[in-house]
């Protein structure tokens, strides 16, 4: 089985309805993963993209906040989703492939401004999330898994327009790059995207405060694709979908792909 797959976080997949659609239409992933849906599962628009082939979805949803769900052309059991770090949002969800192949998407949060969980409860909160990711994994050693999302973490140098500048700011700090580190080493997790695309500067957010988010390029690389060792070999033509930044009322994500030969 030959397939490709993306994650995107759509910012309200109500909202950004057509922009999912567009992207089904123009690039035909087989299986979609989408993060901040910002709707319970059963107010997701699924008709449309029904129409366009993707007949299967699993997803976890929450009014108005939070949410992921995968839609696939594939056929797909639904496997679970954890509340980690127990609290109460909607932000993991796994499926799993008929050739046995688990599917995690996650929505990692994003810790607020000011890194210092003494004085920021949502940095101790992501603190949380992912050092619950690690205890899992060490738990449950994953197999046969693909793990993809938004892990509002940038950890290389080359995944920020500054490294210097991020060291204090949300998302490349380096206690979230540790912690994140650790989630990997956990569950042997291998970064796809940097498999395939091993140098040079990756981004997949850019800011909506920036009045000219292209010209200024201050961007992070916060959506990841990763795979287990046994099939990490199976993964090739990684790619980012810089221009999809740049369509009508966008998200300040952009898609990220990756395809797999298993």
């Amino acid at each position: 089985m030959t397939f490709t797959l993306a994650t995107w976080n759509i910012n309200s997949v109500r909202l950004r309805e057509a922009l999912v659609s567009r992207l089904m239409s123009e690039e035909t992933p087989d299986i979609l993963c989408l993060q901040e849906c910002k709707c319970p599962v059963e107010l997701i628009p699924l008709e449309g993209f029904r129409a366009l082939g993707y007949s299967h979805v699993v997803a976890r949803g929450q009014k108005g906040y939070n949410g992921v769900a995968i839609l696939s052309k594939l056929p797909m059991q639904d496997v679970g989703g954890h509340d980690f770090a127990t609290l109460g949002h909607a932000r993991h969800v796994a499926g799993r492939l008929e050739n046995g192949v688990t599917i995690h998407n996650f929505y990692v949060p994003a810790g607020g401004d000011i890194p210092d969980r003494a004085q920021n409860v949502k940095f101790g909160q992501k603190l949380d999330f992912l050092t619950h990711m690690r205890d899992h994994f060490h738990a449950e050693a994953p197999e046969k898994s693909i793990l993809v999302g938004d892990l509002n973490i940038a950890p290389r140098e080359d995944d920020v327009w500054n490294h210097k500048a991020l060291l204090k700011i949300v998302s490349h700090t380096p206690v979230e790059v540790e912690h994140l580190g650790q989630v990997m080493d956990a569950g042997r997790w291998q970064d796809v995207t940097r498999q395939d695309i091993p140098t040079g500067n990756l981004y997949s957010w850019w800011s909506y405060r920036s009045p000219d988010w292209d010209s200024a390029d201050k961007g992070r690389r916060l959506d990841h694709v990763w795979a287990t060792p046994d099939i990490s070999a199976a993964a090739h033509g990684s790619r980012i979908l810089r221009p999809v930044r740049g369509w009508e009322q966008p998200s300040d994500h952009v898609p990220v792909f990756a395809s797999f030969d298993l």
